[in-house]
């Protein structure tokens, strides 16, 4: 449980810092220094989530339906990216910034873009099914 969370809440974090740094920092600096920032983070916020106990059952079960429910969605999300053939050339389309260019640019581009889609998927599956676990729960 720890772990799918680890990772759930790294993704959610790399997204905005990520975003944030690049055009700041640099392409190779951005990049490096966000995903060590998300990483160091998730981890303190991870600590923190498990260090007290949860005090009832149902919203615990109702926890770690939810974050192993946004893991598998991330995973989703990264096999959809890696199986479809004009992912990078969509991304190319739609990029309005200054043109990268090196390849390794253009990986950072498409890193950000792929970051931002894990962000949406995640925060949407977290809300919607913490909500939905939790009136479905109330019925019984």
């Amino acid at each position: 449980m720890a772990v799918a969370t680890l990772a759930v809440v790294t993704d959610l974090l790399m997204f905005p810092l990520v975003w944030v740094l690049v055009p700041v920092m640099g392409y190779k600096s951005g990049l490096d220094v966000g995903l060590v920032l998300s990483i160091f983070l998730a981890i303190v916020i991870t600590g923190y989530i498990f260090a007290g106990k949860i005090w009832e059952t149902r919203m615990r079960a109702i926890a770690k339906i939810t974050v192993l429910a946004a893991f598998v969605m991330t995973f989703t999300v990264m096999v959809e990216a890696a199986a479809l053939r004009d992912w990078t050339a969509w991304i190319k389309e739609q990029y309005t910034g200054t043109t990268p260019t090196s390849a390794f640019e253009w990986y950072v581009v498409e890193s950000m873009y792929l970051y931002a889609e894990k962000f949406v998927v995640i925060a949407g599956a977290l809300v919607v099914t913490f909500i939905g676990l939790y009136i479905g729960s109330m019925f019984k």
